[in-house]
């Protein structure tokens, strides 16, 4: 049986279900059982917080190995004690439960953020050397040390192995994590930036976690990434399938850098800040993540952008008329 951690979550959720179609038996792990929770088939779920490793031993008796897809994503300054505690102290306890409980494999999904990012690269693959650098936020260190921790463990004799993600589009909670890029089309804030996206169909990155479960890869990473378009391009796209108007107003250098620091003070007072330092951070930067291992080595093929489109915003359309509706 095959456990997986951040079972409601964005990716998590697609996930269970990839593995679920399967035939395979899921266990679906979430901080809290309640009755609201999907009633998939083939999918039992469990109890257990990552921060917590007495639950996650009780929780992972039975498993036989783990996709943890549990992670907290934010770019609140206000957020760093959790981030760090979520993304790499619960990646340590995930690591050393598998250990005791001797599991057979561990698939840790990660972050194209944890490969690190230097000023005026723009093509970055799996082979990419981390280095301390101002183009790195916080959240990108959280997610790098928590890689250190998996290959701790596949070092330990876990047989381990690590995707790196680029943005995840799926449909999900707009609240939350890269999902709020549709909630910003939707509220017609009209600043967008200049600078690139680096996408992949949330399908497409369940699809390759479960992949790469049952592949003999061992302390490796994938990069999971379909291609790069403009924010501009992105924001448009999106505002013509929600039928909503898009961004016009383009803001850049001292102004974001400007709004960002302003936001910083605004998210430290209470609230998630809508400009933050990555955002300024991105802007002008056209980069691509370089997913040539994955296309290789799984003869695989991502979904197309306007595919992913159509998919998102049809479900986002939906839940946003039925928010109005309550």
């Amino acid at each position: 049986m095959i456990a997986v951690t951040g079972a409601t979550g964005l990716l998590g959720s697609l996930i269970v279900q990839e593995l679920a179609r399967s035939g395979k038996t899921v266990m679906a792990l979430t901080r809290k059982v309640q009755n609201d929770l999907p009633a998939w088939e083939n999918v039992i779920w469990r109890e257990a917080d990552i921060t917590d490793p007495v639950s996650l031993h009780e929780a992972l008796q039975h498993a036989d190995g783990v996709i943890h897809a549990a992670a907290l994503v934010s770019f609140n300054p206000r957020h760093r004690k959790k981030l760090f505690q979520v993304n790499v102290m619960g990646t340590r306890n995930i690591v050393n439960t598998c250990l005791n409980l001797k599991l057979q494999r561990l698939i840790h999904i990660s972050s194209v953020a944890a490969l690190g990012r230097q000023k005026n690269q723009t093509l970055i693959n799996e082979d990419n050397t981390w280095t301390e650098s101002p183009a790195n936020t916080f959240y990108a260190e959280t997610k790098y040390r928590a890689e250190l921790e998996v290959f701790r463990g596949q070092q330990e004799g876990l047989s381990a192995a690590i995707l790196n993600p680029s943005v995840i589009l799926a449909p999900g909670n707009w609240n939350r994590s890269s999902a709020q890029l549709f909630k910003y089309v939707w509220r017609q804030i009209p600043f967008y930036i200049s600078g690139s996206l680096n996408f992949v169909d949330g399908r497409d990155a369940a699809a390759l976690a479960v992949k790469l479960y049952y592949a003999p890869a061992q302390g490796e990473r994938f990069i999971a990434n379909a291609g790069a378009v403009p924010f501009k391009t992105f924001f448009n796209e999106t505002a013509v399938r929600l039928h909503r108007r898009p961004p016009g107003i383009k803001v850049s250098g001292p102004v974001l850098h400007l709004l960002s620091r302003l936001e910083q003070v605004r998210a430290w007072l209470g609230g998630n800040p809508l400009i933050t330092r990555e955002t300024a951070l991105l802007a002008g930067n056209y980069f691509l993540y370089e997913n040539r291992k994955v296309t290789e080595r799984f003869a695989f093929a991502f979904q197309s952008f306007e595919a992913t489109l159509d998919w998102c915003c049809s479900w986002y359309s939906q839940w946003a008329k039925n928010q109005n509706n309550r």
